[in-house]
């Protein structure tokens, strides 16, 4: 007995086989994974470096807090990072090591604490320094309104 084979069999039993993807889809889905890839990494360098200053904010406002408390019990304010409870007695680096802050001025009436950014890239021109003295007067350079600017 002789098989019969239908006419077209054999070529659908290599199409059956021929299946994955082709350089041009592939090249199209890379594509589309550039181009998304393009627009969401300058928004997401904005949200690190915009979560490092906050982290510099943060840092100062807790300062500030803990002098006033230190004023309170000892009629003085402190450069002495430790008396304020920091494991440091000199600079501090925030959580992320962007910022050192540091209470390079104090005496009986105020205190200056300051927060400086420590890598030299173009962030470094936008917020070098944020301030904050015993009157709670917040200063920044070279922008002056890193504190409240939120766009930076």
């Amino acid at each position: 007995m002789s098989k019969s084979i239908r006419p077209g069999h054999k070529q659908m039993t290599m199409r059956a086989y021929m299946r994955g993807v082709t350089l041009m889809e592939l090249m199209i889905v890379v594509v589309i994974i550039s181009i998304l890839t393009a627009i969401a990494y300058p928004s997401y360098r904005q949200y690190v470096a915009k979560a490092k200053r906050n982290e510099a904010k943060a840092c100062l406002l807790q300062i500030a807090t803990l002098q006033e408390r230190f004023y309170l019990q000892n009629n003085t304010y402190t450069t002495d990072m430790t008396n304020l409870g920091f494991a440091a007695a000199g600079n501090n680096l925030t959580d992320s090591g962007t910022y050192i802050c540091s209470v390079p001025v104090a005496n009986a009436n105020t205190f200056n604490a300051v927060a400086t950014y420590q890598k030299a890239d173009e962030e470094a021109g936008k917020c070098l320094t944020f301030t904050i003295d015993g009157r709670a007067q917040k200063g920044s350079a070279p922008a002056a309104d890193c504190w409240t600017n939120t766009r930076l």
